[in-house]
């Protein structure tokens, strides 16, 4: 947003990392202030560097059939080239749908809660759907959309604004900087395992943090 937006974008921001407002009316207004050519944004996009710890994790894990898979509660258009440019772009992805088709850039959300508009992708309703097939869900993440996952998982990873919230909200969490340092605890985790089965635990049920169950159906902010 700083390299392609006018004025305005810090603020509306700052209102979403308060929670003041849902994700999904702030990416409506980001793409609504985008350049209508997206060159520029696919270009800033293909720059971005990535993990080169995240490969061998995604192998490791698919190597032992456990499913992974990408949920963003963000623009989703970058993902499928990022994950294609380390090899791995047969990865599920469940996000937005942004399109750029000759005019105005334009979102839509596929994967967001039928009654619940405060999120554009409902992440807690992915976890929710692998814990109810029986899996315990490792959840990975570091941002403020991230909230509405780790709320509700049975293992979290947390790095950057995902650690204050699992303090604030008194969340089981554990520390990582990169991927390499999860692959190794994969790997750990799938030895003990193999010898002890009941040392992993199953998933958990949780009481509701978030969507139509604590706020009511059609909210697009946050109860505060």
């Amino acid at each position: 947003m700083a390299e392609v937006a006018p004025t305005g974008w810090e603020e509306a921001n700052a209102d979403y990392d308060a929670g003041f407002i849902g994700s999904r009316r702030l990416m409506e207004w980001e793409v609504g202030v985008w350049p209508a050519d997206p060159a520029r944004l696919h270009a800033l996009a293909a720059a971005q560097p990535h993990d080169l710890g995240f490969a061998p994790f995604v192998a490791r894990a698919r190597h032992a059939g456990i499913p992974v898979e990408v949920v963003s509660d963000g623009f989703g258009f970058f993902i499928g080239p990022a994950l294609a440019a380390m090899g791995i772009e047969d990865l599920p992805i469940v996000s937005a749908s942004t399109t750029f088709d000759g005019g105005q850039p334009a979102i839509t959300f596929p994967n967001g809660h039928p009654t619940c508009f405060v999120c554009g992708t409902c992440k807690r309703n992915r976890v929710l759907a692998h814990q109810a097939a029986g899996r315990a869900v490792v959840f990975i993440g570091d941002g403020e959309s991230d909230r509405y996952a780790a709320g509700y998982s049975d293992i979290v990873f947390a790095k950057r604004a995902l650690v204050r919230l699992c303090l604030e909200y008194g969340w089981p969490f554990h520390r990582w900087t990169e991927f390499t340092e999860i692959d190794r605890w994969l790997g750990q985790t799938i030895d003990r395992w193999r010898t002890e089965p009941t040392s992993l635990p199953g998933p958990t049920p949780r009481p509701f943090i978030c969507g139509p169950e604590v706020w009511g159906e059609g909210r697009w902010d946050p109860a505060r």
